[in-house]
C-alpha cells in the first residue's frame, strides 16, 4: 500500500519470503501431480511437445487393438487349414483303401467315406473366421490391418475360398457313389452240387451260349459237354461287381449289383427253347461309383496330392503375413513406450529431487521469516526512543 512505509530492509525480507512462498507451492505441486510441467505456463515448448508425443503415443495404442485382431484372424485362418490338411490326408487313405481292393461293395463304402469327409472340409472352412472375418471363405473377406496413423502402412491379406470344392481354390471333386440294381438269377433245378454238369440239365445244352452285356461291354459264356455248375458261377464273379452264389439245389443267385447289366441266353443245341432257366434277366438302375475303377481312384489321389500342396503353400502365405503382423505389433508396442518415455522426459518430475527442493525451501522460509522479524526491529528501536 503506497500508505505505509517500509524499509529498504524489511522489503527486501518480505520479497524474498514471497518468492519462497511461491517456490514452495510450486513444489508441493510437482510433488502431488508427479510433473514438472503441468499447464502450458509452467514451459509451453516442453507442455505441447510433450503433448504431441503422447497423442500419438495414444493413437499407436489404439492401432494395437486392430492389429491384435488381424492376429487372430491369421491364427484361425492357419487352424482351419491345419484341420483341413488332416481331413485332406484321411480323404486320401480312403481312396488309397478302394485301390487295394477289388470288392466293389467296399468300395461303395470308401465313396461315402470319402464325400462325407469333402463335406466336413467346406463345413470347417466356412467355420474357420473370426468376428465376421474369415480368410478361409473367399470373396469379400480380404483383411486390411493398418500400421500407422493415417493408413500408409499397412499389409493386404488377400482371403481364399475353401468352402467351394468345385469351383474355388481348393479343388477336390465329389466322388459318384454307387448305386446297387436289382437282383437277377439263372435256375439249374436239377444238379445235385457245383459240380454237376450244365449239359446233363433239361435247361442247358452242349453249344448254348449266356452272353453277359456290363454297361456295354460284352462277354459270352459257351457251354460245353463238361461245363460244371460252378464253371458258370466263376464266370459271372468275374464280370459282375456283385455277390454271385450257388444254393446247391435251385440255381444261381446274383445279389444287387453297382453294374447294369443284362442276360442273353441263346439255345444252340435244339433241345430247349431259348431263354431257357433265365429269370429276371436284366438288373435295373445300377450306377458305378467313382472308385469302382482304379484309374478313378488314381485320378482321385491325384487331385488330393495336389490339393495338400495348395493348403501348404496357403499356410506358407498366411504364416509370412502373421510373421509381418506380428513383428510389427512388438515394434508398435516399443515405440508408443519410446514416445511416452520421450513425453516423460518432458513433463515428469524428479521426485528425490523435488523433494529436497520443498526441504530446502522450508528452511529457507524460516530463515526469511526470521531476517524478516530482525528487520522490523530496527523500527521499533526508534519507537523505543519516541517514549
Amino acid at each position: 500500500m503506497a500508505d505505509i512505509t517500509l524499509t529498504a530492509a524489511v522489503r527486501s525480507n518480505l520479497s524474498t519470503l514471497q518468492n519462497t512462498s511461491k517456490m514452495i507451492a510450486q513444489t508441493q505441486e510437482r510433488l502431488s501431480t508427479g510433473m514438472k510441467v503441468n499447464s502450458a505456463l509452467d514451459n509451453p515448448n516442453s507442455f505441447f511437445t510433450s503433448e504431441s508425443l503422447n497423442n500419438r503415443a495414444s493413437d499407436l495404442s489404439n492401432l494395437q487393438d486392430d492389429i491384435g485382431q488381424g492376429v487372430s484372424t491369421l491364427e484361425a485362418a492357419d487352424k482351419g487349414i491345419s484341420a483341413i490338411s488332416e481331413l485332406v490326408d484321411a480323404a486320401k487313405a480312403k481312396a488309397n483303401q478302394a485301390r487295394q481292393t477289388d470288392d466293389a461293395s467296399e468300395r461303395a463304402t470308401y465313396e461315402k467315406q470319402f464325400n462325407e469327409l469333402r463335406t466336413q472340409i467346406t463345413d470347417l472352412a466356412k467355420d474357420s473366421g473370426y468376428k465376421g472375418k474369415n480368410l478361409l471363405g473367399g470373396s469379400g473377406n480380404d483383411l486390411e490391418v493398418k500400421f500407422n496413423e493415417d493408413g500408409t502402412s499397412k499389409l493386404d491379406i488377400s482371403a481364399v475360398d475353401f468352402t467351394d470344392l468345385e469351383n474355388g481354390d481348393l479343388k477336390i471333386g465329389a466322388l459318384t457313389e454307387s448305386v446297387k440294381g436289382s437282383s437277377a438269377s439263372l435256375t439249374v433245378t436239377g444238379a445235385t452240387d457245383g459240380s454237376t454238369t450244365l449239359s446233363s440239365l433239361s435247361q442247358f445244352e452242349d453249344t448254348d451260349t449266356l452272353e453277359i452285356d456290363v454297361d456295354g461291354t460284352t462277354s459270352t459264356f459257351t457251354i460245353g459237354a463238361d461245363t460244371t455248375v460252378d464253371d458258370l458261377t466263376n464266370f459271372l464273379k468275374d464280370n459282375l461287381a456283385a455277390d454271385v452264389s450257388y444254393d446247391g439245389t435251385t440255381g444261381i443267385s446274383i445279389e444287387e449289383g453297382y453294374e447294369n447289366f443284362s442276360f442273353t441266353y441263346t439255345n444252340n443245341g435244339g433241345g430247349g427253347a431259348d431263354g431257357a432257366g433265365v429269370a429276371d434277366q436284366s438288373v435295373a438302375d445300377a450306377t458305378a461309383g467313382t472308385f469302382q475303377t482304379d484309374s478313378s481312384i488314381d485320378a482321385a489321389v491325384d487331385e488330393l496330392t495336389k490339393a495338400a500342396s495348395s493348403l501348404r503353400a496357403q499356410a506358407s502365405t498366411f504364416g509370412t503375413n502373421l510373421s509381418v503382423v506380428e513383428n510389427r505389433q512388438d515394434f508398435t508396442t516399443d515405440l508408443v513406450k519410446t514416445l511416452e518415455t520421450g513425453a516423460g522426459k518432458l513433463t515428469l518430475a524428479d521426485m528425490n529431487k523435488e523433494g529436497a527442493n520443498l526441504s530446502a525451501l522450508q528452511t529457507q522460509q524460516q530463515l526469511a521469516t526470521s531476517t524478516l522479524s530482525l528487520a522490523a526491529q530496527s523500527s521499533q528501536s526508534v519507537l523505543q526512543l519516541i517514549r
